[in-house]
């Protein structure tokens, strides 16, 4: 199969690329029928750097400084947690149980990802050193080019926020971020990858072109609910990600209600700090509380948030390593986005920019 060349627009993209790639897992019919339906779909949104160059500085980067952030608990809304970012001198991003001090850091890794069933936990070493939703802290890396950096928290419950994981970018700005000696380093796929889901959702992965060290990501969602068809298309760069970051996660109208009522029965959900104000509640024909991202008549809220907070983190989880290349994801969630990872890797389909 010959790879697709890299596109320089979204049109000549669409034109380019006429095969999904091969395909590791699900059904190829499916995936091709999705993915017509992803490029016929419009495009509400597009920030598309003038070049597929990398937006970050070649050197490996972190912090100048420690600097913390506080919110409610995510999962113990009751309680008060703080997350605490600081330099580091050694490659990757590390868990720090400040509460666990015979444990060793976790590194933020497709290895220690213990589950994705409904967000990213990673854990290492005893059951107890962990740290649930790790993709909206952890799509820092990707979305900053910050390399390396020590996450120092005392719980495994991070905090939650009104503006999502935009407090987060704003504190790594306050820090301000130096560069390293050290190159980083970069991988991508050998050959053009697709990956199925079991609703009609499918990731596409791209290699990077030679000399290229930029990532791409065209990310569509389709829901039956005020949310419908959405489809941003942007490179990875500071900016795009700062902006991206103030889109909140999202939930029905009648799982949040469930939430907080049959919810109340299960450990998992009882005492959840989510409210009408940190998340996107939505329903078949309006949303419960103001969204935010108005573009014409739609709300991009939604595609934001997966595309930057969701699949970014995903695509965080190479370690040590930035990815580049060009991603499309249509209809896909976390499950899917780190299948897909596990795989690139158990399949030996990550190589080495060099």
């Amino acid at each position: 199969m010959s790879m697709p060349a890299m596109p320089e627009s979204s049109a000549n993209f669409m034109e380019e690329i006429t095969i999904p790639g091969r395909t590791i897992f699900g059904d190829s019919a499916v995936i091709a029928r999705s993915y017509k339906q992803h490029l016929a779909q419009q495009i509400d949104e597009e920030r598309n750097a003038p070049s597929f160059d990398c937006q970050f500085p070649l050197k490996r980067r972190t912090i100048a400084r420690e600097v913390s952030v506080s919110g409610v608990g995510t999962f113990e809304g009751s309680s008060r947690q703080t997350l605490t970012l600081s330099p580091s001198n050694k490659p990757g991003w590390w868990i720090r149980r400040m509460d666990q001090p015979e444990q060793l850091d976790t590194l933020v890794d497709i290895s220690n990802l213990w589950t994705s069933a409904q967000n990213l936990v990673l854990r290492s070493g005893s059951p107890r050193n962990y740290l649930r939703m790790v993709e909206h802290i952890a799509a820092l890396k990707a979305g900053l080019g910050v390399d390396d950096l020590i996450l120092k928290v005392n719980s495994g419950d991070p905090p939650l926020f009104d503006d999502s994981s935009l407090p987060l970018v704003k504190a790594v700005e306050e820090a301000g971020i130096v560069e390293k000696e050290e190159q980083a380093t970069f991988v991508t796929v050998k050959e053009p990858v697709a990956f199925g889901g079991n609703r009609g959702d499918y990731l596409l992965f791209l290699p990077a072109k030679p000399n290229q060290r930029g990532l791409r990501i065209d990310c569509a969602i389709s829901w039956n609910t005020i949310i419908g068809n959405q489809r941003v298309v942007f490179d990875v760069d500071h900016e795009t990600f700062k902006y991206a970051s103030f889109a909140r996660t999202n939930a029905t109208h009648k799982q949040y209600l469930l939430a907080l009522t049959v919810g109340k029965l299960f450990a998992a959900t009882r005492n959840w700090g989510y409210n009408k104000r940190n998340i996107l509640i939505h329903g078949v024909s309006k949303y419960y509380c103001p969204p935010r991202f108005p573009v014409g008549e739609k709300y991009l809220e939604p595609v934001w948030h997966r595309s930057c907070l969701d699949l970014l983190a995903a695509l965080a989880l190479t370690g040590t390593d930035r990815f580049a290349g060009t991603v499309l994801s249509y209809r896909a969630g976390h499950t899917l986005d780190c299948d897909a990872i596990r795989s690139l890797y158990r399949n030996d389909l990550i190589v080495k920019i060099s």
